[in-house]
């Protein structure tokens, strides 16, 4: 699957004070960047969030209070930096979207952003794509 989805990335980063977005496979491979994001930066940040994805999972037993029968499902990840603020989210199967932030950020309105963007990119994931009645194969 090699679809362009920068433009869904860029629509998402119209809610004021959000700068970036990638798309990350689950072995950290960038899958779309939005186009202020050089692609080797975000080839880096791309193996980073798996890898930072990954930490988060392994330590879900710590805010865990039910029990060990119950594992903790990850949802999000958030970390605070002087300039801002890293958003990490599932993005369907084997995929995230890491988006960041200045620090004066809506989070309660970013996050909801992220979660409509993860619906839409669900839809075009598991989407074929289409083809041109006019192409001969």
């Amino acid at each position: 699957m090699n679809y362009d989805l920068s433009w869904m990335l860029d629509s998402a980063l119209e809610l004021p004070e959000a700068q970036h977005a990638i798309l990350v496979s689950a072995d950290g491979l960038l899958m779309a960047r939005s186009k202020e994001v050089g692609r080797d930066h975000a080839d880096t940040v791309a193996a980073a969030m798996s890898g930072m994805q990954s930490l988060s999972r392994t330590v879900a037993d710590f805010c865990n209070s039910t029990g060990p029968a119950v594992r903790p499902q990850w949802r999000q990840t958030l970390v605070e930096f002087d300039h801002g603020w890293v958003f990490l989210i599932s993005a369907g199967e084997g995929a995230y979207l890491a988006v960041s932030a200045s620090p004066d950020v809506d989070m309660g309105e970013i996050s909801f952003r992220m979660q409509q963007l993860v619906g839409q990119l669900g839809k075009a994931l598991t989407s074929p794509p289409r083809e041109r009645a006019d192409i001969q194969p």
